[in-house]
């Protein structure tokens, strides 16, 4: 009987243990790097809120935990909590919409020529 008893308290003390190594300890590394990510906001990140919403970070109010997102004209001001994560914007994709308005400025040039050919050839 006095075995018995032993080998129930050491299991109960693996389960806790399984427990806190398969649950308590990953949710708080997951804080930990929530929270390491909401003291790293800067003004111009894109964010994603927890509810979905696209934005780019326009004012952060740490004395009142809010954060400011414009969203395409509009300004939003939300908890630092509704913050679900940060979308970094690479150089290659900002720079991709000044290589489209070159790209578009071109043909337009080539157009101009051609209508100034085509002139020249009516008179």
């Amino acid at each position: 009987m006095k075995g018995g008893g032993l080998y129930s308290i050491i299991m109960i003390v693996v389960l806790f243990g399984l427990m806190y190594f398969m649950m308590i300890r990953p949710q708080k590394k997951q804080q930990q790097q929530w929270q390491n990510m909401i003291n790293n906001l800067k003004k111009g990140d894109h964010v994603v809120t927890r509810g979905g919403l696209h934005g780019v970070i326009d004012s952060i109010d740490k004395a009142n935990k809010t954060v400011t997102l414009d969203c395409d004209g509009i300004f939003l001001t939300f908890s630092l909590n509704a913050i679900g994560n940060v979308q970094s914007a690479p150089a290659a994709q900002q720079a991709q919409p000044a290589a489209k308005e070159e790209k578009t400025a071109e043909p337009a040039k080539e157009e101009k020529a051609d209508s100034q050919a085509e002139d020249k050839e009516t008179k």
